[in-house]
């Protein structure tokens, strides 16, 4: 699924997996985000509702560019590093390719559904 996503103004080139979870946040395009650190490997923001996880897909760590949701706080988190091994509550909804220092300098998000 392609989705628009500009990082602090910047257009960067983003796409959903078609999980059940990924399709989900779809549906509550557009956002705007505004993002917090969060240990260094991440950035984080509070999403406006939790999504249905149901069939979600098997849990894989999550690597530098990946979009995913963190269940248990109903976050989505963008990796700025490697993440840790891999987790149930965490599901991977998609990538972005961007750097490393981009994404972890990020203050705000906008995520569009692409025309």
């Amino acid at each position: 699924m392609d989705i628009r996503v500009t990082l602090d103004g910047r257009p960067v080139d983003a796409t959903l997996n078609d999980s059940p979870t990924a399709r989900d946040f779809a549906e509550l395009l557009p956002l705007t985000l505004d993002l917090e650190d969060f240990h260094g490997t991440e950035r984080v923001t509070d999403l406006p509702r939790k999504l249905d996880t149901s069939g979600a897909p098997e849990p894989a760590a999550a690597k530098v560019g990946d979009i995913a949701y963190y269940a248990p706080w109903g976050n989505l988190a963008l990796f700025h590093q490697e993440g840790s091994a891999a987790s149930a509550d965490l599901l991977v909804l998609g990538h972005l390719d961007v750097s490393a220092d981009q994404l972890g300098r990020a203050e705000r998000i906008t995520v569009e559904a692409a025309s």
